[in-house]
């Protein structure tokens, strides 16, 4: 089976995290959202609803969804399943988080993909970090890092020795300060794929020849404004191509995407996106995308 070296292609199989697991109760929020630096503390009840209403889009075109079990070793930030690996066509990249507090979610990750029987081809080892937010397939032979401050050069070092045999191009973008250290501005906050031609972008936040890459590619831009952004407007889920899930309110993007012929879902997120900054794209981890 060939897994994942996609954002685009029809969603086959997904790995998730409930609130149940991550969050786990509004006592252990209160407990964790200041640490993890959350912008303000989410509400359990609600967060669980909204989920519900994510993983009913998520349902409707992803066959195999899998969820990750409850651990006392992580906290509330392992909603996020996106980040603590990064799947290829031949299997997954065990990633050691930038942010330390996140870190012990590698190993958790690795026993359930153990457990799973799917395939591990490497792991990040020594003074390596990244976050799975970080690494973008442009299409099946096209890597983008971005170079920030939860991906560091031996990550990136070791990530194009692992996946030279899958990439014909492997292109670094250095990333901006933006908000600085604390905040976290990952590659995949300034671009959705959402289909080979078409990705939303923040264009304010691109490096120029990454830009201007995209359009010689023939890519069409889809402009995210800055308020959209702030509310996670860029922050788009592809389950095949165009026709995508992102949350709502951000009504300037949709309509782009409806203007590019994209069906669009919407979920509130407040909860368990934008108090975290963690969109569709960070609440999940694509495990299969198929080439039909």
């Amino acid at each position: 089976m060939t897994h994942c070296s996609s954002m685009y292609k029809p969603l086959e199989r997904v790995i998730v995290k409930h609130p149940n697991n991550a969050f786990i109760s509004q006592e252990q929020i209160n407990k964790e959202w200041k640490e993890f630096n959350y912008i303000e503390a989410p509400d359990f009840n609600e967060s669980v609803t909204e989920y519900a209403d994510f993983i009913s889009i998520l349902e409707k075109h992803v066959p195999n969804i899998d969820y990750l079990p409850r651990s006392s070793k992580v906290g509330m930030d392992s909603l996020y399943a996106h980040d603590p690996v990064k799947f290829t066509s031949e299997g997954a990249i065990i990633l050691k988080s930038g942010k330390e507090l996140r870190q012990p979610e590698a190993g958790v990750y690795k026993e359930f993909l153990e457990e799973k029987n799917i395939p591990i081809i490497g792991e990040l080892t020594g003074d390596a970090v990244a976050d799975g937010g970080d690494i973008v397939w442009l299409d099946d032979r096209t890597l983008v890092v971005g170079r920030g401050y939860r991906t560091n050069d031996e990550a990136i070092r070791q990530l194009k020795e692992m996946t030279a045999h899958l990439v014909d191009e492997f292109i670094v973008v250095q990333l901006p300060h933006d908000q600085g250290e604390a905040e976290c501005l990952h590659l995949m906050s300034f671009i959705s794929m959402v289909d080979r031609d078409l990705a939303v972008v923040h264009s304010r936040l691109m490096p120029v020849f990454f830009r201007q890459m995209l359009i010689e590619r023939g890519i069409q831009l889809v402009e995210v404004p800055y308020d959209e952004y702030m509310s996670l407007g860029c922050n788009v889920l592809a389950l095949a191509p165009r026709v995508c899930v992102m949350v709502s309110g951000n009504d300037c993007t949709k309509q782009q995407l409806l203007d590019a012929g994209a069906t669009v879902y919407e979920y509130k997120g407040q909860e368990i996106s934008y108090k975290g900054t963690g969109g569709p794209t960070c609440l999940t981890c694509p495990v299969v995308r198929t080439n039909q």
